[in-house]
């Protein structure tokens, strides 16, 4: 817990230089007129605006109604089954809490295979390994078990700090995902667009304020030879917390085919945890590929849903810390909430893991401690083995939510 606050703490340091130092990044922006218009890839299907308002079905899930034959061909290896859905949230260090579920579950034998996976943050990395299934799982564990802080970030001089964008330099963590998302990954994760699969990884755009849902599966089978670092890119803006790791400037072209830069950051700014817009027409959808039985989305919080009483200093970077963390556990109760409501309507069960008030206790001196996250990751193992890992969540007529 307290290396948990002594990073927000860092945040607020980052927010106060901001405010009394002149950057030294040259940034190109994109034209406000043009921001809704932009390309990645020289394609403008790669992803879409989370937050996106109207009706009727969603562009990502691009079914051709109108013509079953080619219906049956794009989505055959989906339809006429059922359908299992995974959501798997930020949580920074506690990602080992997921990995351990994940690598359990598949020791039980009973692990499906995922429609849908979605990440946010910590749970952008997690997400191409669980997309791809139990042959991965031990490149997981190596993840979130081995490495520790160095190999996540290095951090900066003060005359950095203040130059720059951010308080640390995430470079370690661009060359571990250089080491594991590889070009033969990707064509693994293409080759499971091809299927009617999808992963989904979401990312803000901090220019905009909104929350931006990449089409993984998509990019990487739009054989593009970009497309390998792309991916990386947006993994690692997803876990980026704005003001401690730096943003990822990504690369866009406008209509009038200029280049300029997006500047993205964690996903966790605009939700804790994602499963599909709440303008897609799902149970459409479910009829449309007749989906045999009653879909489940697994929703896998990597953090706790009760906090500890500890009392709070009276410093502001104490007070500061402690009210980031709370905003960001809250925004995670009330994402899932609305997740459920989503699920209710559309005619999905849901089931949630969360990290218990008695597991583990982070030990508080390092930000990404392998002797904590081992341990995580071993309690997450056994409560997959064991078969309590999983509970039944739903909201009744009352708006009342039900975990069995």
């Amino acid at each position: 817990m307290r290396a948990r606050i002594r990073f927000t703490h860092w945040l607020l340091l980052a927010s106060l230089l901001w405010l009394t130092a002149c950057s030294s990044i040259l940034r190109n922006p994109v034209p406000e007129e043009y921001h809704l218009e932009t390309t990645v890839l020289e394609r403008d299907d790669l992803r879409f605006w989370g937050d996106r308002q109207g009706t009727g079905q969603h562009p990502a899930f691009e079914l051709a109604t109108s013509d079953p034959e080619a219906l049956e061909q794009r989505f055959g290896s989906i339809m006429h089954r059922e359908h299992n859905y995974l959501a798997i949230s930020g949580g920074g260090a506690n990602g080992a809490y997921g990995a351990g579920i994940l690598s359990g579950w598949s020791a039980t034998g009973k692990r499906p295979e995922f429609t849908l996976v979605t990440g946010v943050s910590t749970g952008a990395l997690t997400a191409p390994f669980a997309f791809l299934g139990p042959e991965y799982d031990q490149q997981l564990k190596i993840l979130y078990t081995t490495l520790d802080t160095s190999s996540i970030f290095i951090r900066r001089s003060l005359f950095s700090i203040v130059r720059g964008d951010s308080l640390v330099d995430s470079a370690p963590l661009a060359t571990m995902l250089d080491r594991y998302i590889t070009r033969e990954m990707v064509a693994e994760i293409a080759r499971e667009y091809r299927r009617g699969r999808s992963l989904f990884v979401i990312t803000t755009n901090l220019d905009a304020s909104r929350p931006v849902v990449w089409n993984i599966t998509r990019i990487a089978d739009s054989g593009h030879p970009d497309a390998p670092a792309l991916i990386r890119k947006v993994l690692l803006a997803s876990a980026s917390i704005p003001g401690v790791f730096p943003p990822q400037y990504l690369r866009v072209q406008t209509p009038d085919g200029k280049t300029y830069d997006e500047m993205h950051v964690d996903g966790g700014t605009s939700a804790q945890i994602f499963l599909y817009p709440s303008n897609a027409n799902w149970r459409g959808l479910l009829d449309i590929l007749q989906v045999k039985g009653t879909p489940t989305a697994y929703l896998l919080r990597n953090s706790r849903f009760i906090t500890d009483y500890d009392p709070v200093r009276a410093r502001l970077q104490d007070i500061a810390g402690r009210s980031v963390a709370s905003l960001i556990r809250t925004q995670g109760v009330g994402d899932t909430y609305r997740i459920t409501a989503l699920a209710n309507r559309d005619g999905v069960d849901v089931k949630l893991t969360w990290i218990p008030a008695t597991a583990i206790r982070d030990p508080g001196d390092e930000v990404f401690d392998p002797e904590y996250m081992s341990a995580l990751f071993d309690y997450g193992y056994q409560r997959a083995i064991g078969g309590n890992a999983w509970s039944e969540i739903s909201i009744d007529q009352m708006g009342a939510v039900e975990i069995k």
